[in-house]
């Protein structure tokens, strides 16, 4: 009968044919660089000065960023989701910016403020001799501006979803604050700080346009693997391919080990 109604599980077909050119859309271009990848000699492009250089800059840096990211940013989200206070919206909206702000606008914005005459720059410079633009310590600074983000919501929302019963419970057990939070609330969200990690770690690792614009682009010192492909890109395009297979193997191993928080199982 027409009225019957359609099976579960079968698109209708006006859907069909649109979602099929937006999944074109996302894995032909990346088939096209496994394709066009040079196999028969990776392992010698793999094993250059440079291509090593800046992959071990891009993880070091990287590391060190999300250990910052750790630092301040599971407190952060603490605060957010357990302290009510006035202008809590407008906080949370600000530690959500460098999601959307362009990459180029936050490595302008810190070299207005930690650059040598920037607001706290020019006081570092004089009072401590500390210069961290164009410097690896530049580098780590970009990458946490724009990773904390990605830490801050996945605690928040892990602690909010945390049952606040067990921390009463310890209270009520004479634990201090600093134990409850230690012994309790930091098992508790675990998993979620996990997750944060490695999203914020795979974000500072692919980091681009705050990097090159706070610490430019110097082998060795501030060139991490996203600088290296498009420096790459002008002299030696087999090389940029290379450095993006590795990017990309990193994407898909952070999708990987996050597939049962983020990506679904079924």
């Amino acid at each position: 009968m027409s009225g019957d109604p359609a099976p579960p599980g079968r698109p209708p077909l006006i859907l069909l044919l649109p979602a099929l050119v937006g999944l074109g859309f996302l894995v032909l271009p990346l088939a096209g660089l496994l394709f066009r990848a040079p196999w028969s000699t990776l392992g010698t492009r793999l094993g250059e000065p440079q291509v090593l250089e800046a992959l071990r800059l891009s993880l070091v840096t990287a590391t060190v960023a999300t250990g910052l990211c750790l630092l301040f940013g599971v407190p952060l989200a603490w605060l957010l989701a357990r302290v009510p206070f006035p202008g809590a919206r407008l906080v949370r909206a600000l530690v959500t910016v460098p999601l959307v702000l362009p990459p180029v606008v936050g490595g302008v914005a810190l070299l207005l403020v930690l650059g040598r005459r920037g607001t706290v720059g020019q006081w570092l410079d004089s009072a401590f001799g500390i210069t961290l633009p164009f410097t690896t310590a530049g580098v780590v600074l970009a990458e946490t501006f724009v990773a904390m983000p990605f830490l801050v919501i996945s605690v928040e929302g892990a602690l909010r979803a945390a049952d606040l019963r067990y921390e009463e419970a310890a209270a009520t057990l004479g634990a201090t604050r600093w134990t409850t939070f230690r012994r309790v609330t930091l098992p508790l969200v675990a998993p979620g700080i996990a997750a944060g990690a490695i999203l914020c770690w795979a974000r500072a690792l692919g980091e681009f346009g705050a990097t090159i614009t706070f610490a430019g682009n110097f082998p060795g010192r501030t060139q991490t693997m996203p600088l290296a492909v498009y420096l790459a890109l002008e002299t030696d395009p087999q090389a940029a391919i290379v450095l993006s297979l590795v990017l990309l193997a990193v994407s898909v191993l952070v999708l990987v080990a996050l597939r049962d928080r983020w990506v679904g199982t079924g």
